[in-house]
């Protein structure tokens, strides 16, 4: 296979006839900002995953921040969240000016650690911030359970799930508020945007009022006692994104056949095992196809198996630099040594490509070159 002829990606947004036409067709709206468009993606994507309202945002990054702000978080408060993920949504935690407080994650799951969290709730504790990692669910009943048992609301962060489903229900469904991403590499892609899900009304209000202001609002003093951000989502936008959740379950599917494939062709991977699914899980649609590699490999080492991916047409990455290691977060305190199965894992978790268009014998390739790239830097065979 040839890098010029036929490159690899790592992800390859699913975008058919009907977007198109779609996105074509919203450009003839007299409203591109916001609008009759949005709003029915968002009654759409309310009724896709199974909750009351939806509320369309740029990022995922920025409907946490609207959650967050909705519940009333702010300065002074703290935050429970994970490290680990690939869209990093705990990011805005501190953009509202909260303190972000790290936990540990499952080493399987890559999901927040409900065992580890009980120890780190405090007086000043507002909130939990869990996520699905790469598409797996985090262990809902356990969060609930401490949600309940110390009055504190649960913020799903779903932006690298859609359409997994635990205990019978889709993610999205498992927090007072639910927070999607639509950039790359989710399986429904508009580019960017994101949307915030919930069923209680006031809440639903209040997203609305901190996202932005409507004209015939200008005048309200309840409305502008809220300073809201402008960040509201393009007609364009939900044109796509109403077009691709249309689709969604046959994009999902097509998904789950490379899937299949990954995991027939690693079966001659020595060491690599299934991806693990957790107790209570029905189903997981990963984001990407992640390996761990094994405990030889270091973050240089897999770096250089990055650099030879790419030197023969496949593009991969390392799948999360957890955040405590970040330069911000080491300034104010975080230092390497304090959550060790995040540490474990982010220095080993490799994402390789997962996309509608990967046919059976470009995964052949892509298993192939990932053994060779394992011996080629000394580490020897990589182990989930």
């Amino acid at each position: 296979m040839d890098k010029q002829d036929d490159y690899i990606s790592l992800s390859d947004p699913d975008i058919g006839h009907d977007e198109l036409h779609r996105v074509l067709q919203s450009m003839g709206a007299p409203r591109l900002s916001g609008g009759p468009l949005v709003e029915e993606f968002e009654a759409a994507f309310a009724k896709w995953v199974g909750r009351r309202y939806a509320v369309a945002v740029p990022s995922g990054t920025m409907g946490a921040w609207l959650a967050l702000r909705a519940l009333g978080i702010g300065p002074g408060d703290e935050v429970i969240a994970s490290v680990y993920g690939w869209h990093q949504v705990a990011h805005a935690i501190t953009l509202c000016g909260a303190t972000p407080v790290f936990v540990d994650i499952n080493y399987w799951s890559g999901c927040l650690a409900a065992e580890r969290v009980a120890d780190k709730i405090t007086p000043k504790t507002k909130a939990m911030l869990v996520g699905n990692a790469n598409g797996h669910p985090a262990a809902w009943r356990e969060f609930q359970a401490l949600a309940d048992a110390h009055g504190l609301p649960l913020i799903e962060d779903s932006t690298e799930a859609i359409g997994s489903r635990y205990l019978g229900k889709k993610t999205g469904n498992f927090g007072k508020l639910a927070v999607f991403d639509f950039s790359q590499p989710s399986a429904l892609c508009c580019g960017e945007g994101g949307m915030v899900v919930t069923d209680d009304p006031e809440l639903f209000m209040e997203l609305g009022y901190y996202r932005s202001h409507r004209i015939e609002d200008r005048q309200s003093v309840s409305v502008g006692s809220r300073v809201p951000m402008q960040v509201g989502m393009s007609a364009l936008t939900a044109a796509l994104g109403s077009a691709q959740l249309d689709r969604i379950d046959d994009i999902l599917a097509h998904r789950k056949r490379v899937e299949v494939d990954y995991h027939t062709q690693m079966q001659s991977f020595e060491g690599i095992k299934p991806p693990y699914l957790a107790a209570d899980v029905d189903e997981v649609h990963w984001m990407l196809y992640v390996v761990h590699l094994g405990k030889r490999f270091t973050a240089s080492a897999r770096a250089q198996v990055v650099d030879d991916m790419e030197s023969i047409g496949v593009e991969t990455a390392p799948y999360c630099n957890p955040l405590h290691q970040q330069f911000y977060y080491r300034q104010i305190g975080f230092k390497r040594g304090q959550l060790p199965n995040a540490e474990r894992i982010g220095d080993r978790a490799l994402a390789l490509p997962l996309h509608a268009h990967l046919d059976e014998d470009q995964i052949m390739f892509i298993v192939k070159s990932l053994k060779d790239a394992s011996v080629n830097v000394g580490a020897g065979a990589a182990i989930y």
